[in-house]
């Protein structure tokens, strides 16, 4: 399942209504995202995503088909919110649910090292000395986890 949303979300509760009335599940990992208070040593007073409706669901959607194809998956779920944010407020949130803990932690992996590169989000961090902020870009160490990912050609 995938939302893309600008409100606020409850890790607990999304959880639970992901198992909820399943009994095949023998292992769930969560990852989630929250915004940082500082950047390049500067404290950061916002973040905002923005991103393309339409454009952005389809290609979560896909990702996550590849991630289903690839893990033996009972459940899977992605939430990312875009708009203005505050430090210490929920970003994103993935959970994967499958027999084992294996794949469940791989396939969450493998959706949270995509989010962090290919996704189409536009992320910028406002900074409390007057500076209007970066549009961040994903690290070179988050590109190189991703390329793990990459189907042998």
């Amino acid at each position: 399942m995938i939302r893309v949303q600008k409100e606020n979300f409850d890790i607990g509760s999304e959880i639970e209504r992901l198992r909820a009335g399943r009994t095949d599940i023998g292992a769930i990992v969560s990852f989630t995202g929250t915004v940082r208070d500082t950047a390049k040593g500067a404290p950061i007073t916002q973040m905002t995503l923005e991103h393309y409706p339409g454009m952005t669901e389809k290609e979560l959607e896909r990702i996550e088909g590849e991630a289903n194809a690839r893990w033996p998956l009972q459940a899977s779920l992605i939430i990312h919110r875009t708009g203005a944010m505050k430090p210490g407020e929920n970003i994103v949130l993935v959970v994967t649910a499958s027999p084992h803990r294996k794949d469940a932690f791989e396939a969450a992996e493998f959706l949270m090292d995509y989010l962090k590169t290919g996704a189409p989000f536009w992320k910028k961090e406002e900074r409390a000395d007057g500076d209007d902020g970066d549009w961040v870009d994903a690290r070179e160490s988050d590109e190189e986890a991703r390329k793990r990912w990459k189907s042998p050609e």
